[in-house]
């Protein structure tokens, strides 16, 4: 069995109010194991959607979380950073995580379903960010300002990283729904550029998909993940992204769950935080 290095990371909780809905959330920041010991030091941040997901399993939806704490201690090449888990809405997930409602779903219920995304978006650029950038010791450019997402996550996420490209700089995109929204995302792709120093890292698995996305897309789940998550990558590289800045992988057997996704945070962030300080 391996065990991670003994050393203890720092785990801070804050609640912040979320403008159009009056409500709470909960956000977690994860500090780097020397941000005592120096307090001159500034720090890149990694942001991650499905914050119940990202630390602790007992509280993980999948009672499996992505095992985030021991993939930084476990590999201590990568660069020193924080990592701030950003809790979902639960009931309100679909709706913040898709930019664009639904249209035209399978399961005739669900269409309409999303669309507001963008508010979602501007939540997180302008409370969230904010409010780390204040409170700690934060590298806030673009360059040193990473997004990662799974699933709805991710399809966040893409649009986070086209709307915000001046203020978010690297992308970990693991198990892309972007189909249950091809045809608005498509049509703003194609409408914008893309820094092509922009890092990111794009991966599915062969198995994916479950009885919800048919209720969406119907039979086939497993090809829409695979099309999306090649799709995806050639839309960035047509909208700027220099073709070595963009990490597609496919892994064959994986499904779709933090026990897979887990498994390759540790080579998402080595390869977006390139060119990071140790």
């Amino acid at each position: 069995m391996e065990f991670a290095p003994f050393f203890y990371l720092e785990l801070k909780e804050h609640i912040l109010d979320v403008p159009y809905t009056l409500a709470k959330r909960r956000i977690r920041v994860l500090l780097p194991k020397d941000y005592e010991a120096h307090p001159d030091k500034h720090y890149p941040v990694v942001y991650m959607h499905d914050g119940q997901n990202v630390f602790h399993s007992k509280e993980a939806f999948s009672k499996h979380s992505w095992k985030t704490i021991h993939a930084v201690k476990r590999n201590p090449d990568l660069p020193s950073m924080i990592i701030v888990g950003i809790d979902n809405g639960e009931e309100l997930r679909t709706l913040e995580y898709l930019p664009w409602s639904i249209k035209d779903a399978y399961d005739p219920q669900l269409t309409g379903e999303g669309g507001r995304g963008a508010e979602f978006s501007e939540f997180v650029m302008t409370i969230v960010k904010n409010f780390v950038d204040q409170h700690y010791r934060t590298m806030s450019d673009a360059a040193h300002t990473a997004i990662i997402g799974s699933s709805f996550g991710a399809t966040i996420s893409t649009y986070l990283g086209a709307a915000y490209k001046d203020q978010v700089g690297r992308l970990g995109i693991f198990s892309l729904t972007n189909w249950a929204v091809a045809q608005d995302f498509d049509r703003y792709i194609q409408r914008i550029s893309l820094p092509k120093d922009q890092r990111i890292y794009i991966e599915c698995g062969t198995e994916e998909g479950d009885e919800v996305d048919e209720m969406i897309i119907g039979p086939y789940t497993e090809q829409a993940y695979i099309t999306d998550a090649i799709k995806y990558s050639q839309q960035v590289i047509q909208a700027g992204v220099a073709p070595e800045n963009v990490s597609l992988n496919i892994f064959h057997g994986d499904e779709h769950s933090e026990a897979y996704w887990s498994k390759h945070l540790p080579d998402c962030l080595r390869f977006i935080t390139q060119g990071w300080p140790l």
